[in-house]
Formats: C-alpha cells, structure tokens, sequence
C-alpha cells in the first residue's frame, strides 16, 4: 500500500514524544514490510525539507500552526497518490477527511486534550480550546473510523460523539539495541537507599512538581538517605531546581541505556501526569522491574493496571500516603520484570495498526460511497 500519514511531528522535532515514537515504530516496519510510507509534518531547524529515516520518507512543510496549512494543499493534490491517509490528532486535527477526496481516512487519536489545555496554555486560550476549539473539532470525526491505545481514551473520544474507534495495542522497546539495553537494565540491582524516580519532560501536564512535593512529604518516613531522580528537562527544569527540597537530583536528558538503567534502579516510578494516551515511561520501567505509582487518570488507568503498579487520586498529600505504604514494601520484594512492562513487542503492534487500519478503510469506504 501506499500510505500518507499526517502529524505535525516527526522523530526530529525537539517536542516529539510518545506519538512519535509509536507513529515511526509502526511506519519503519511497514516500510520495512514493502509498503510505501509517507509522513508529512512541520519543519525542524536544521533538518531537510525531505529525507529518508529506516524507509520513511519525511515531507517537513510549515511551522507549528503552518504545517495545517501546508497539510491541506498536500493533500488537495496529492491525496489520490495514496491507498490511505492516517490523520493524527494531537491536539489540533488536520481534518483530512474533508480535503483528501475518494482517498481512505483513518484518525488515530492517542489522547484528548480536555485538561491539558489549562496546565499548557495561558487564559483565555486555555478555556477557549476545551471548551469552543476541542468541542467543536473533534464531533467532526464522528464520521471518521478512529485508532486510538487505551479504553480510557476511547471513552474520552466517545464523549465527543466519536464512537467508531478501535483500540490498539501499545510497544515499548523500540528496537533490537534498546530490547539489549533493557535486558541489560533488568540485571542491574535496586539501590540501597530508598530511590524513586521521575522521567519525562518537565511541563505543567506533567506535573512534576507534585512528584517532588510527595517525595519531600513521605522523606521522613522513607529515610533521609532516600533520593528522587528527575529523568528529563523543559521549561520547568529551572525554577524546580531553584525550590527542590533535600534528596532530589536532577539528571536532564539522558540516554536510553542510562534511562532504562536508573529506571532500573528505582524502587518505584512517579508519574503525575493530567492524561496520557497510555504512559509508556509505565510500562519501560514495570520491564526493568520498578513499578509506577501513579495518578488515577485516563491512559494511566490502563498502563499501571497492566503494569502491576498503584493508582491514587489527583493530589501530592495521597501520593505521598501511597508512597510511604508501598515503597518499604517494594524495596523489601521488588516486582520482577514484566514482560514488555504489560505492553506488546513493536512488530506485533505494527501488525495489529496496520490490520487496524485496513478494516477501518472498508468501513470508511462504504460511507463514503453511502
């Protein structure tokens, strides 16, 4: 098949994350596979307008808010090139269905906004996209079969009238080196000292400061010898450093080697985000033996149950309460690495995608020809 998918980030852009990783894990092993795969996106400084990674070819057009743009026009001329086109929603929609003609589209959603826009936009913006913008874009894909990777995000699009979905399944290693790398990790012995770990970039949806305000809650009782590792940075890394109580150590970016090996070393994982479309940091560190305790919110709900880990309400006073309980224990028995951290291989999630994919395009075929 020949294959467009569209989002506005690739691998190369400095914000990529979870999405990116999934959409280019998929893509290279369809290329792989035979099938012809085309990505377009916004531009990144210093990279091609036009390049192949491991047999994607990348089309980078437009800025952040031009790539919709640029998008379009894409695909007013070129959409009939191609078998299928795979609109990402990552925030903002491209809407491709209204500007790709008689060519197949599929959506894959991997989370809602919803509170994401208080705690990464300012006011007015922030109410004007969960209330009017989200609102109003994504019913419009009512229509449209949808991808999304947890229930808890189909439940989230269902609220939307977005009810045609199909979930899949999630990957962790990314490739043979990094399936070396965590084999290597899982060997590596919990430290002595009680040690909790954060990772992930520091933004607001985030919420690392609730993470370290836990930590400095439950010190007392875990020792004052116990140590939280902040995995990551962003625009937030300053001013956390400037107020980090005693026994938080921040290690910014890291490699994957060095971040499957502290994840490793950690007794538990603290991840506070506001949503995730599943929270893969989940399921590397429940693969290398370190379990999460976690907030009880869409896309966590599903990875730390699958993961073995510990849900508890949106607030740093019962994080703290859930880490006093259970980091004692976990350091006493320390859970054994679970397979994939409770996720799936990336072979056997490109199969299932691209499966996915193709049912999805019969349905969307018959309604268009409806």
């Amino acid at each position: 098949m020949h294959i467009l998918i569209c989002n506005w980030k690739d691998l190369a852009h400095p914000a990529a994350g979870g999405a990116e990783v999934f959409t280019h894990e998929c893509a290279r092993r369809w290329a792989g596979r035979g099938h012809t795969v085309t990505q377009i996106c916004a531009a990144v400084d210093g990279r091609p307008a036009i390049e192949i990674v491991d047999g994607v070819r990348i089309l980078r057009h437009g800025s952040r808010i031009g790539v919709y743009k640029a998008v379009r026009r894409f695909l007013r001329y070129h959409a009939d090139r191609f078998d299928v086109v795979i609109d990402e929603i990552n925030t903002r929609p491209f809407f491709a269905h209204h500007h790709a003609g008689a060519t197949p589209v599929v959506a894959l959603a991997h989370q809602v906004a919803r509170e994401v826009w208080q705690h990464e936009t300012p006011r007015p913006l922030s109410l004007l996209g969960r209330y009017v913008l989200e609102p109003r874009w994504l019913p419009d894909y009512a229509g449209v079969p949808t991808l999304t990777i947890s229930a808890s995000s189909a439940a989230s699009l269902a609220r939307y009238g977005v009810r045609d979905t199909t979930v899949v399944p999630v990957g962790v290693e990314a490739d043979p080196s990094s399936a070396a790398e965590v084999a290597a990790a899982a060997a590596v012995p919990k430290a002595e000292a009680p040690t909790l770990a954060f990772c992930g970039r520091l933004v607001a949806m985030k919420r690392p400061g609730d993470a370290i305000a836990a930590f400095a809650a439950a010190r007392d009782h875990l020792g004052a010898e116990a140590t939280l590792e902040i995995i990551g940075t962003g625009p937030l890394e300053a001013p956390l450093r400037a107020a980090a109580p005693p026994g938080v150590r921040f290690l910014g970016r890291v490699s994957e080697a060095e971040k499957y090996r502290r994840l490793a070393r950690a007794h538990a994982l603290l991840v506070t985000s506001v949503r995730e479309g599943w929270g893969l940091v989940v399921s590397e560190a429940a693969a290398v033996g370190t379990p999460s305790i976690a907030y009880d919110v869409a896309g966590l709900r599903d990875s730390v149950r699958a993961a073995n880990g510990v849900l508890v309400p949106q607030d740093p006073a019962a994080l703290a309460d859930a880490v006093r309980y259970w980091v004692p224990r976990f350091k006493a028995r320390p859970p054994q690495p679970l397979a994939h951290g409770g996720a799936h291989d990336w072979d056997t999630v490109a199969d299932a995608v691209l499966e996915a994919v193709v049912v999805a395009m019969g349905r969307g075929g018959d309604r268009l020809a409806a």
